[in-house]
């Protein structure tokens, strides 16, 4: 199946681009995770991290599904 998945701050800049279209087998969030994680080599792991479906916060281990939008939230910092 292909979802989409967005990035911020750090991940973003890790990634080298803002979204990308992912073919996966992977069966909630925090497999998704470890698969791009595999390619990308994250600067930051899950625990640091909120995860968000379709717009709300969800469980690391919430089912995704064809046509999702997963977004990997890094924690903000301002000033």
């Amino acid at each position: 199946m292909k979802v989409k998945v967005r990035y911020f701050a750090a991940l973003r800049e890790k990634v080298g681009a803002s979204e990308e279209l992912v073919e996966t087998h992977a069966q909630n969030a925090i497999e998704l995770f470890h698969q791009l994680n595999k390619k990308h080599n994250f600067p930051l792991d899950p625990g640091h991290l909120k995860v968000s479906i379709n717009r709300h916060y969800q469980d690391w281990n919430c089912q995704i599904k064809a046509d999702d939008e997963i977004v990997f939230l890094p924690p903000v910092a301002g000033g």
